[in-house]
């Protein structure tokens, strides 16, 4: 069978984010343009110049988890695991019923688990040594949640993290693409982040890129005449990934199949070599075997900065010509989730095919010169979708495209 015959499906979804803990709440929330922005209330944030973030409204892990995994991980880990345990019931997937080694794990991480490790700090420079943990050794790296999962659920088969920032979270798809062509029967993948603590803001505020505007409603508005730069949030989506056999196989409820993939990389600052964008989008087409033409609706990676909107917008148009495609940002309502943000762009494309509308990007209003795109803006728009692209692009030039059918 021909790896393009072969398209891998997506059988189940888990979303924890700041517009709700479960799929269909954060879809609907997402349709009436509910926004999960506000103000940080992790910590007092009062004295940094970014305040507002996306923030999981309620999740309190002792409801969703074992009590002994809590004091042993991170934030970002305690969520991924109910994001994972949430798409696994969504699937019908039971482990234990499965060959342990064909089962997969692969998910994005950006910042690994920093609030953990802000507070084993605290310890150590208050208390001395003798009072850091043993569980800081493994709940700050970036694979504990890949490692947790596939700990909690008996998953043996290939497991792995990818470090890519906001661009993670399509490549842990791609690599889940990978490991079900090479024989795996179900991957888990996708990502969640967190990193609303003081060390976590600080280390973010060192790119440049964030808003220090103080208005929920206009702080992040990306490709606007305003744009001053993104807001950070927490969460994201795990998503269950199998080969059409075995979905057919179990009778599964399929939302959409991956049908091509690709990653690039932006040359230098300085360099006289274009930004990658563009060439990922069109590698990304033509792996799935599909013509600009083809394409229903564009989720776009949506920095907020003009310059890096500016690019990204003229990648869009140079492919689909201006204005030749629907284009939409709903992570304004989240806020820039980095190793998750990208994997619930993944499930909220899966779900206007699934129903047959485009969510429209809050907050943006009048669009900046150049940005000659289709932005959808004021309520969602209906149309009979088939095909999705979604785009990333991470800190330090990461790039990467996906296309899913329907």
């Amino acid at each position: 069978m021909s790896e393009r015959n072969d398209r891998p499906v997506v059988t189940g979804i888990g979303v924890i984010a700041p517009t709700g803990m479960d799929t269909e709440t954060h879809w609907q929330a997402t349709l009436a343009g509910k926004s999960g922005i506000g103000r940080i209330t992790r910590f007092d944030a009062g004295g940094y110049p970014v305040r507002l973030a996306g923030q999981v409204p309620g999740f309190v892990a002792a409801e969703r988890l074992p009590n002994r995994l809590i004091p042993q991980t991170d934030h970002w880990t305690h969520m991924g695991l109910a994001a994972a345990e949430s798409a696994l019931a969504d699937a019908r997937v039971v482990p234990a019923e499965l060959p342990e080694y064909e089962m997969a794990v692969v998910t994005a991480s950006s910042s690994g688990g920093t609030e953990f490790g802000q507070h084993e700090m605290e310890r150590l420079y208050q208390n001395g040594p003798s009072w850091v943990g043993a569980y800081q050794s493994i709940a700050w790296f970036y694979a504990a949640t890949t490692g947790q999962v596939s700990i909690r659920h008996g998953m043996r088969g290939p497991c792995g993290v990818i470090c890519c920032e906001q661009a993670g979270g399509l490549d842990a798809v791609g690599q889940a693409r990978r490991l079900i062509r090479r024989g795996s029967r179900i991957v888990v993948t996708g990502g969640t982040d967190a990193s609303l603590c003081p060390y976590g803001l600080v280390a973010q505020l060192s790119n440049g890129r964030m808003s220090t505007v103080d208005d929920p409603e206009r702080a992040y508005l990306p490709f606007d005449e305003d744009a001053s730069g993104y807001l950070p949030g927490e969460g994201g989506a795990m998503l269950i990934v199998e080969s059409a056999e075995s979905a057919a196989r179990r009778d599964a409820t399929v939302y959409g199949a991956v049908a091509g993939y690709a990653a690039g990389f932006d040359p230098a600052p300085g360099s006289d070599r274009p930004p990658a964008l563009r060439r990922t989008i069109e590698r990304a087409l033509a792996d799935a075997g599909t013509s600009p033409s083809d394409i229903d609706v564009v989720f776009a990676d949506a920095c907020g900065t003009p310059d890096d909107d500016l690019a990204e917008a003229r990648a869009i148009t140079e492919v689909f010509g201006p204005r030749g495609v629907p284009v939409t940002a709903p992570k304004t309502l989240t806020g820039r989730l980095y190793g998750g943000g990208a994997a619930l762009d993944v499930a909220t494309a899966l779900l206007a095919l699934r129903d047959g509308v485009v969510p429209a990007t809050a907050g943006t209003s009048r669009l900046a010169p150049g940005c000659d795109i289709d932005l959808v803006l004021g309520r969602p728009r209906d149309g009979a979708l088939r095909t999705a692209l979604v785009l990333a692009r991470g800190h330090g030039g990461f790039t990467a495209a996906l296309v899913l059918t329907k």
